[in-house]
C-alpha cells in the first residue's frame, strides 16, 4: 500500500478498536468476536511498527483500554495494570522471541515462566503493614473501581499476610538482602498483589441449580459470573457466589531475580497460586506446556483461554520495557476461539433502518461457550459466496467472547445433495419493493423509505398490551432486535434464545434470561388477542373479538382443534359475504380480512408461529360470556374511571356476554361515562342512549 493508504487504514483501525474496547471494558459488552478484535489490534500493531511516523499518542497501542464504570469509588493504581499482546500460533511466538533477541543483542537461550491465562476479572490488592487495605479492578489500567468490601468476602484473599521466617525464606532460595526487604515490606511497608478473581464450574453449576429452584435467572457463564459478582453493590450477594482468587504478580521493593521467585514468595505470604504453572527452558518447552493445557482445559475446574508466557529473568524486563499497550517481556499465547458445528436451516434478509439488507443464518440451536445460539451473521452476499454456503449445510460457527457467532467454514463433504443455493435478493422481503446494489457496494438496499418503519410498527403492535402483552419487549428493545437481524417478523420473537440476547448492548445475563422467560410465558395466547396482534388493517380489539367468537363456534361445530394453521385455512376459504355477515363488519373491513389471509407471506408467518411453539386458547372472558347477563347488549366506554382501567372494564363486559364498541349508535345499550367524558357522552344524550356513571356500572358487573 502507498503511505497515504497506510495512514488511512491506521486511522480507521484506531477508530474501530477504540470503539470496541470501550464497549467491552467499560460496558462489559461485546459487539464483535474477541478473535476478530485481536486480529484488528494485531494488524494495527504491525502497520505502526513498519510505519512509526504514523504512531500517535491516542492510538490503542499506546494505552491500555477504556474508562472505569462509575458504580464504585474510583481507585488510582500506583503502578498501571498493563494489558498483554496476543499470540495465536507457534509462528507468532517465535517472531516475538526473535524481536527480543534482536533488542537484547544476545544469542542466549531464554527461560520462560508459563502460567494459565485465567478467564476472570483482574484485581489489584494493596496491603499496608501486612493488612489488606484496598482492592480494585483494573478499570482503564490507570484508574479502577474500589471493590474492597466484596473482595473481603473471598476466602482465598488473605486479610493479613503471612510473614515467613528467615529460615523459611532462606530455604526457598532467597538471599539475605531479599529476606530483609521482604520482612520489612510485610511488617512496616506497603506492597501490591495482583491476580484473577474467578468462579469455578462446580460453583456455577450449584449456584444455577439453586437459582433455578428459587425461580431466579441463571448465570450464563463463568466470566460474567465473576465480573458481575464483584460488581454487586451488596457484598452479601458476592459472598453467595463463592468466588476464588489466584495471584500472579507482586509489586514491591524486594530485588527479586525471577518470575518464579515472585510466585514462590506470593505462596509463602499467603496467596493461592496455580501449581500447574511451570518454568520452561526455551520455546519448545513452552509449546509443550501450551498444548498440554489446551488438551486438558475442559477438565479444569475453571475457564482458561490460553497461557501467559513471561521471560523468567526480571532484569531483562527493565531492559525490554513496555511498548504501546503492553510489555515486550511477556505474551498472551491464546487458544483458538470456541467453535462448534451446526446446520443452517434458512437464510433470511433483514432490513435495517437505512434500507440495507443483511443476510442472517437461522441455525439448528447449539450450545457454544455456555449459551445456546440460533442465529449467525453472514454480513453480506459476498460473504455467502466466499463461504460457498447453501441452506442445509453443516457449518463451523465461531463464538469468541459474548458475541453473536459467525459462520467461518462450510463442511462441503457432509452435503447430501438436498442443500439449496442462496440467491441474492431481487425484492425487499418486507415490502416487495425494488432492491438496488450500486457500484462496488456490497450491500443490497430496499428503495422504499417507509419499509423499515412499517415493519417496526407491526412488531411493536404484536407484543403490546391488548395483544401478546410480552413484558420487556418495549419499542427500543424491539428496534434493537430488528437492527441486529434477530427479528424480522412476529414469529421470530419465539425463536430467540438467551445466547442470542446476551451479546447485545444493554443486555446482561439477567435481562436476557428475564426476557426469554417472559416470551415463553406468552406462547399460549388468547385467540382474540392473537387476531388483534396480527395487525390486520381496520381490525381493532372489538372486531378481533367478533372474529374469535365466530371461529370458536365454527371449529367447535366441526370438531376442529383450535390451531393457528386451522384458523388460517378457515379464513382463507371464507367468502367476503360470510365475513360481512358477522356482527359490525362492513365491506371495507371484510375486504381487509380476506386480503390478509390470502397473502402467502402472512400465511408463511402463521405457519412459522406454529412451528416455533405458539399455540392458542379460547379467551377466559369469552368462555364465561356464553349466556352471560350482558348477552346481546352493546357498551361504549368514555372518560376515565377511578377503580378500573379501560382494559379491565372491557374484559368485565365481554366476560358477562356483552360487546364493546368504539362508537355510539342507536344500537348501543349503554354508555359508561367516567371522569371527563368526550364527545361520545354528548352523542348518547342526543340519541337517548342510557348513560351509566362509574358507581352504576360497578353495581351491574358484580
Amino acid at each position: 500500500m502507498e503511505k497515504r493508504e497506510i495512514k488511512q487504514r491506521i486511522e480507521k483501525l484506531k477508530s474501530e478498536i477504540n470503539h470496541y474496547r470501550y464497549v467491552y471494558h467499560v460496558l462489559d459488552k461485546s459487539e464483535i468476536p474477541e478473535a476478530a478484535l485481536d486480529s484488528l489490534k494485531n494488524e494495527l500493531q504491525k502497520l505502526e511498527q513498519a510505519n512509526p511516523e504514523f504512531i500517535t499518542p491516542d492510538s490503542p497501542t499506546q494505552r491500555v483500554a477504556g474508562q472505569p464504570l462509575a458504580k464504585f469509588k474510583k481507585f488510582e493504581h500506583e503502578t498501571p495494570m498493563i494489558s498483554l499482546f496476543d499470540s495465536f500460533n507457534e509462528g507468532d511466538m517465535r517472531a516475538w522471541e526473535k524481536r527480543n533477541v534482536n533488542i537484547l543483542k544476545t544469542n542466549k537461550k531464554f527461560d520462560y515462566f508459563c502460567e494459565l491465562k485465567l478467564d476472570g476479572l483482574a484485581i489489584n490488592l494493596k496491603y499496608s503493614q501486612g493488612k489488606f487495605l484496598v482492592g480494585a479492578t483494573r478499570g482503564d489500567g490507570q484508574v479502577g473501581e474500589d471493590v474492597t468490601q466484596n473482595l473481603k468476602t473471598i476466602e482465598a484473599i488473605p486479610l493479613i499476610l503471612n510473614c515467613p521466617t528467615e529460615s523459611e525464606l532462606k530455604k526457598n532460595g532467597f538471599s539475605s538482602e531479599q529476606i530483609k526487604k521482604i520482612i520489612l515490606a510485610i511488617t512496616k511497608g506497603e506492597l501490591n498483589a495482583r491476580g484473577e478473581t474467578l468462579m469455578t464450574k462446580k460453583v456455577l453449576l450449584a449456584l444455577n441449580k439453586k437459582l433455578k429452584a428459587e425461580g431466579k435467572p441463571e448465570l450464563a457463564n463463568l466470566r460474567n459470573g465473576a465480573a458481575g459478582s464483584i460488581r454487586q453493590l451488596d457484598p452479601k450477594i458476592t459472598t453467595e457466589r463463592k468466588l476464588d482468587f489466584y495471584a500472579y504478580d507482586l509489586l514491591g521493593d524486594f530485588d527479586l531475580e525471577t518470575q518464579e521467585q515472585k510466585l514462590d514468595l506470593l505462596r509463602l505470604i499467603g496467596f493461592k497460586t496455580l501449581q500447574v504453572n511451570k518454568l520452561c527452558h526455551g520455546l519448545d518447552e513452552v509449546l509443550e506446556f501450551y498444548r498440554a493445557r489446551e488438551k486438558e482445559r475442559e477438565a479444569l475446574p475453571f475457564e482458561i483461554d490460553g497461557t501467559v508466557v513471561k521471560i523468567n529473568d526480571l532484569k531483562l524486563w527493565k531492559i525490554l520495557g513496555i511498548v504501546g499497550k503492553g510489555p515486550r517481556y511477556m505474551m498472551a499465547f491464546k487458544f483458538p476461539a470456541i467453535q462448534t458445528t451446526t446446520i443452517v436451516k434458512a437464510v433470511r434478509w433483514q432490513v435495517g433502518r437505512t434500507g440495507t439488507l443483511t443476510p442472517v443464518a437461522e441455525l439448528e440451536p447449539v450450545e457454544v461457550g455456555g449459551v445456546t445460539v440460533s442465529h449467525a451473521t453472514l454480513h453480506n452476499f459476498d460473504e455467502i459466496e466466499r463461504l460457498n454456503l447453501k441452506v442445509g449445510d453443516t457449518v463451523i460457527i465461531e463464538r469468541a467472547g459474548d458475541v453473536i457467532p459467525k459462520v467461518i467454514q462450510v463442511l462441503i463433504k457432509l452435503r447430501t445433495g438436498q442443500e439449496k443455493k442462496i440467491k441474492p435478493p431481487t425484492k425487499c422481503p418486507i415490502c416487495n419493493s425494488e432492491v438496488s446494489r450500486q457500484g462496488e457496494d456490497v450491500a443490497y438496499r430496499c428503495l422504499n423509505k417507509n419499509c423499515y418503519a412499517v415493519t417496526l410498527r407491526g412488531l411493536i403492535h404484536f407484543v403490546a398490551r391488548g395483544a401478546a402483552d410480552i413484558e420487556g419487549l418495549g419499542k427500543k428493545i424491539v428496534e434493537q432486535l430488528v437492527q441486529e437481524g434477530l427479528v424480522s417478523d412476529i414469529a421470530d420473537f419465539y425463536s430467540l434464545t438467551e445466547g442470542d440476547l446476551i451479546p447485545l448492548e444493554r443486555f446482561a445475563d439477567k435481562k436476557a434470561s428475564n426476557l426469554i422467560e417472559s416470551i415463553n410465558a406468552h406462547r399460549v395466547l388468547d385467540l382474540s388477542r392473537f387476531i388483534y396482534g396480527l395487525g390486520i388493517f381496520h381490525v381493532g380489539e372489538e372486531t378481533a373479538i367478533t372474529l374469535a367468537k365466530t371461529v370458536i363456534a365454527e371449529l367447535q361445530t366441526n370438531s376442529v382443534k383450535l390451531k393457528i394453521i386451522n384458523i388460517a385455512e378457515y379464513f382463507k376459504k371464507l367468502s367476503l359475504e360470510k365475513i360481512q355477515d358477522m356482527s359490525d363488519i362492513g365491506p371495507i373491513v371484510a375486504e381487509s380480512i380476506k386480503e390478509w389471509f390470502n397473502n402467502k407471506k402472512n400465511l408463511d408467518i402463521l405457519e412459522k408461529l406454529e412451528k416455533n411453539g405458539v399455540s392458542l386458547k379460547v379467551d377466559e372472558r369469552l368462555l364465561s360470556a356464553q349466556g352471560g347477563k350482558f348477552s346481546g347488549q352493546k357498551f361504549v366506554l368514555t372518560g376515565t374511571m377511578a377503580s378500573l382501567t379501560r382494559s379491565e372494564a372491557k374484559d368485565k363486559i365481554i366476560g358477562l356476554g356483552g360487546e364493546v364498541s368504539e362508537s355510539v349508535s342507536r344500537e348501543t345499550s349503554y354508555v359508561v361515562a367516567g371522569a371527563e367524558p368526550g364527545s361520545k357522552y354528548n352523542k348518547a344524550l342526543k340519541l337517548g342512549v342510557k348513560i351509566l356513571d362509574e358507581k352504576e356500572f360497578l353495581k351491574m358487573i358484580k
